[in-house]
Formats: structure tokens, C-alpha cells, sequence
């Protein structure tokens, strides 16, 4: 007979119950499933608005349609090799992508991050739930207000649910959203003359960079939680395989969005720029109206949960490193409330202006969390190559420590070297005009964290071995 813990477990697994662990190391017993599942929550984790209107910045500030593809291709292609590798470290370790920050900064170190993350999360919940509110709003005609509230309450139960149900969450709609994408893309192309926008004209190379940036940071700022998903399967998964179908379901799916925002904004100007969801919905025949419309605020809850899940995990990390406490159902319910109405609330706050506040959000987390992403991935693949004391990520007084100087000294020179480099509309960086507008301090930082990390901890990392 099973026991009372194997029906729960299974249950969970169904999606059908609370899920148990949260940033705790997750057992060989309940290490399982299939590396196959990465690819759809990953492809249905960018399969919505969001990242439309996303990509379409890249003919909104003013790129022909045929370079803005090129930018936006070149950059999710790149971007997305970073936030793969992650995925890898998940099967590995079996813990949560920012607590094993912990092995690089420190028990208490890792807070600086941790911080950065919450707040990108944040930022991204609550501009997903601006047009996620609106889409609703359009289907149901219910207010703004409300019909955000509505949606946000949703995506809140999803997420104390956890890991299973998002996971089977993201395979549904994956289904879904293909077969309706594949329809609305179909009737952009032939509803509206595309080759009308079709072509070159002058390019701005600063422009095309800034373009191929926003395309990569988009995929490198889920770097801070991409492990969170594969923490659950065997410790023997390949890492090419995870990296793969990591890689594959989220370029596939946002190059997709993204080229897809970018044509309609070049075929519909000023139409699109007002109201991006009203133009997608309006692809479709009046009688489809609604499906469509269902589609978008679906897609808008498959990306929002895992925003949502990922402020609970990583302000659990902070906290209790901070005070330690112990993480039961009730604390994850309490927790992933107050920080789903905070989320909401700033949507709600900041719906005016969107699209310019999206652009200049998403570069500005970059300036800071590319600098962590290449210390992490530097120290897992080069430096202590997959070798961590698990044990002591738990504890301040491990081998880890409480603070890492060494790399804090990494991190902080790797943004104040990105600074020259920065173009942003508070600050631009003196180097920007000399490379003709390009912003490249994403790069900067992603080098000089690397090879100053590899520098400075490679001696330690040898002297622990022995």
C-alpha cells in the first residue's frame, strides 16, 4: 500500500498539491522526469506579449524591418547560450539557481544579487501584468483594475502549487500557443502587406546594438532562475541534453514573438505602438476574437508564474540567510501573496509610458546581472567544475564563508568598467559616441567578470582541493 507521503508526492507531481521543498536540496528519491520538459517550459514561457512588443522595439525606435530580424536573431541566439548553461546546473546540483550563488559570494554575499533579482522579477511580474490586465479586460470587459487583480490571483495560486504544476502549466499551453501562433502569424502575412515594410535604408550601428542587446538580455535575465526548473530531474542528465532543449524551446519560441512584434509594428505604425494587444487579437476574424484573446492572457499567466515563483524563491534565499526560519505551506502561501500584490500594484502604478520604461528596465538590469551571470558560470564550468560542497551552501560558517571578497572585487569592477560604456536616458557613458551610440557594456561586464573571477579564485579554489 502506499503511504500517506508516496500520495502526496504524486499528487504533487500531478500539480495537484502544494509543493513541498523550496530552496532546500532536493533528494535522489525525488530527483525524476524528463529532460524533454525543459523545452516546453521554456518555449511556453515566451510564447506572449510580452516578448512581442519586446521585439517590436526593434522597428519602434526606428531599425528597418530586415535589420531589426537580423538584431533580434543575432542577439537570442547569443544570449540564450548563457541562460542553457544554467539550465545544466540544475540536474547537477539539485538547488535552486541563486542560492548556489552562495558558492561564489558567500552565505551572506550572495544577498547583493539576490536583491538585483528580486527587483527584476518584480519589474518583469509587473509589466507582464499590465497587458495580461488589459488582454483580459478586452475579452471580458471588465476594467483594467479588476481584471488585473483577476489575473494576478491566478497566477499566485499557480505559483504556491510550484514546480510540477508550472511545469505542466507551460506543456498545455506550449500545445496551445503553437497552434495559435502559427494561425495569427499566417494571417499577419497575408492580412497586411509585409513587403511594403520590406526594406534596407540607412542603419545605425549603435542602433542595430542596441537592438541585438535588449534581444540577448532578454534571454540572459532568466539566467537568475532557469535552474529552478531543472532542479528535479536525475543527477545523470546529460548537460548537453538539458543545454539543448533549454536552448532550442526558448530561441525558437521568443525569435518567433520577437520577429513577430517586429512586422507588426513596421506594417502598422502608431496602430500597434497604442495597442499591441487589440492589433494581434484583431489578426483573426471577429468570430475568432475571442479564442485569440484567450490565447494572450493564457500566455500572459505561463510567463507570470514563473516571474512570480522565482520572487518567492529568491526572496526565501535572501531572508533566510538574513533570519533563518523554516518554509512551510503556509509561509510559501503568505510570501508569494504579499509579493504578488506589491508586483501588481506597481503594474498597475506604471501602465502609462510602457513600452519606453520596458526598454530602459531591461538594459538597466543587464548592466548588473551580466556581471553575475559570467561569475557563476565561470566558477561551474571552469573553476570548481561542477564540484560544490552542498552542505556548506547552507551554512554562513562553511567553507564558503560569509562574504567573498574576492569576488565582490570581481563583480564591482566588472559594472564600474561597464559604466564608460553605458547608454541609457539618465546616464551615457563617454565611450558610447565614439562607437557610434553602441552600448556594449553588456559585453564589457560579461568579459571582465569572467576573466577577473578565474583570476582570483583559481589559486583558492586549488589550495581547498589540497
Amino acid at each position: 500500500m502506499p503511504t500517506s507521503e508516496t500520495k502526496e508526492q504524486n499528487l504533487e507531481e500531478l500539480g495537484l498539491a502544494v509543493e513541498r521543498h523550496s530552496i532546500d536540496h532536493i533528494p535522489a528519491s525525488q530527483r525524476h522526469g524528463s529532460v524533454t520538459s525543459l523545452f516546453t517550459i521554456w518555449f511556453g514561457a515566451n510564447m506572449h506579449m510580452t516578448t512581442i512588443v519586446t521585439g517590436a522595439l526593434g522597428t519602434i525606435l526606428g531599425l528597418p524591418l530586415p535589420w531589426a530580424l537580423l538584431a533580434l536573431l543575432l542577439g537570442n541566439l547569443f544570449g540564450a547560450v548563457f541562460m542553457a548553461l544554467h539550465s545544466a546546473q540544475g540536474p547537477k546540483l539539485g538547488i535552486p539557481q541563486m542560492i548556489q550563488s552562495r558558492a561564489q559570494f558567500g552565505f551572506h554575499g550572495a544577498i547583493l544579487p539576490l536583491i538585483l533579482v528580486v527587483l527584476m522579477y518584480l519589474g518583469f511580474f509587473a509589466s507582464s501584468t499590465v497587458l495580461g490586465g488589459g488582454a483580459l479586460a478586452a475579452w471580458t470587459g471588465l476594467g483594467f483594475v479588476p481584471a488585473t487583480i483577476i489575473l494576478s490571483v491566478v497566477v499566485t495560486v499557480l505559483s504556491v502549487y510550484g514546480y510540477w504544476a508550472i511545469h505542466r502549466l507551460e506543456r498545455i499551453f506550449s500545445v496551445i500557443a503553437f497552434i495559435a501562433f502559427i494561425y495569427l502569424t499566417i494571417r499577419l502575412f497575408t492580412v497586411h502587406d509585409v513587403g511594403a515594410a520590406w526594406h534596407g535604408g540607412a542603419v545605425s550601428p549603435g542602433l542595430f546594438m542596441l537592438i541585438l542587446s535588449i534581444a540577448a538580455t532578454w534571454q540572459i535575465t532568466y539566467a537568475p532562475y532557469v535552474a529552478d526548473y531543472s532542479r528535479y530531474l536525475p543527477e545523470n542528465t546529460s548537460i548537453r541534453a538539458a543545454f539543448w532543449w533549454t536552448y532550442g524551446g526558448s530561441v525558437l519560441a521568443t525569435v518567433w514573438m520577437m520577429a513577430m512584434g517586429a512586422v507588426a509594428a513596421a506594417v502598422a505604425g502608431d496602430t500597434f505602438h497604442s495597442g499591441s494587444s487589440a492589433f494581434i487579437v484583431d489578426l483573426a476574424p471577429g468570430i475568432v476574437h475571442p479564442v485569440v484573446s484567450g490565447v494572450i492572457v493564457f500566455g500572459v499567466v505561463a510567463a507570470n508564474v514563473l516571474n512570480l515563483y522565482g520572487i518567492f524563491m529568491s526572496a526565501t534565499t535572501t531572508l533566510t540567510a538574513i533570519r533563518p526560519f523554516k518554509v512551510t505551506g503556509t509561509v510559501r502561501a503568505v510570501m508569494t501573496v504579499v509579493l504578488a500584490v506589491i508586483g501588481t500594484t506597481i503594474g498597475i502604478l506604471g501602465q502609462g509610458n510602457f513600452v519606453h520604461n520596458l526598454t530602459n528596465f531591461i538594459l538597466f538590469l543587464a548592466y548588473f546581472l551580466i556581471p553575475w551571470t559570467a561569475i557563476n558560470l565561470a566558477d561551474f564550468y571552469w573553476v570548481r567544475k561542477e564540484r560544490y560542497d552542498l552542505k556548506a551552501i547552507f551554512d554562513p560558517a562553511g567553507l564558503y564563508g560569509s562574504v567573498n571578497w574576492r569576488t565582490m572585487i570581481a563583480y564591482l569592477v566588472a559594472v564600474a568598467a561597464e559604466i564608460p560604456f553605458m547608454s541609457t536616458d539618465f546616464y551615457t557613458g563617454g565611450l558610447v559616441d565614439r562607437l557610434g551610440g553602441a552600448d556594449i557594456a553588456w559585453i564589457v561586464g560579461l568579459v571582465i567578470a569572467a576573466a577577473l573571477y578565474v583570476a582570483l579564485m583559481r589559486p583558492v579554489v586549488r589550495a581547498e582541493a589540497r
